[in-house]
């Protein structure tokens, strides 16, 4: 008499949307981290699924295409990089000396994949579709204007353009400071940008900037 094969279970693991926004998550960041180190056209959707610690078939679970992404991961990274400024400086005007002291000193320069998506990605943000271009937009705008909201608290559009004029110059003075091999002249690069920053926003006097050489 024959006994009756058994067939083995297969027990499928359905996850539920708590674990799927949380892997949406994790490749948004690995994927901000990347494009600032490599650039968005030198990052692959494979490598940026292999930093994720996933498969390249998951990619499309989330995101329709590779234009979705970037224009998320931009987001992302200027929310973060607004709530890290909330969080950590002094309120009111008091924080905007903390804000270009960080964002022109030589930790933020040699840590370009944690940094600033602007220093790092402008350029590419520029030539990208009009999706990324809006997303990015938004964000910078909700950086700039967190730092306006200081300068002038009862008008902070008044004083949007100055605040965007002086964000876009410490990201080039950044870049510029990324891209010199002279070590000492990065360095002072930086410092001159502090001060030319400072004396741009009304919280240091343009005489107190420091001394080209």
């Amino acid at each position: 008499m024959h006994r009756p094969v058994r067939r083995a279970r297969k027990h499928l693991v359905r996850y539920g949307n708590e674990h799927k926004q949380a892997t949406r998550q994790r490749i948004i960041e690995a994927a901000g981290r990347r494009f600032k180190r490599d650039g968005i056209d030198g990052s692959g959707v494979s490598t940026l699924m292999k930093d994720a610690g996933l498969t390249n078939g998951a990619f499309y679970t989330h995101f329709a295409s590779k234009d979705e992404l970037v224009a998320t991961a931009v987001t992302d990274q200027l929310q973060t990089q607004n709530a890290s400024v909330a969080t950590q400086v002094a309120p009111g005007r008091a924080g905007i000396e903390q804000i270009v002291r960080w964002y022109l000193s030589p930790t933020h320069r040699d840590t370009r994949d944690e940094g600033c998506p602007s220093a790092a990605l402008l350029d590419e943000i520029g030539r990208c579709p009009d999706a990324t271009r809006q997303a990015y937009t938004e964000g910078v705008l909700t950086v700039a204007d967190g730092i306006a909201a200081r300068l002038a608290p009862d008008d902070p559009l008044s004083v949007r353009t100055m605040t965007l004029t002086a964000y876009a110059m410490m990201a080039g003075t950044l870049q510029l400071s990324r891209a010199l091999t002279d070590r000492q002249l990065a360095d002072r690069v930086l410092d001159q940008g502090v001060q030319n920053a400072l004396a741009l926003l009304g919280v240091a006097e343009p005489g107190c900037a420091a001394t080209a050489s």
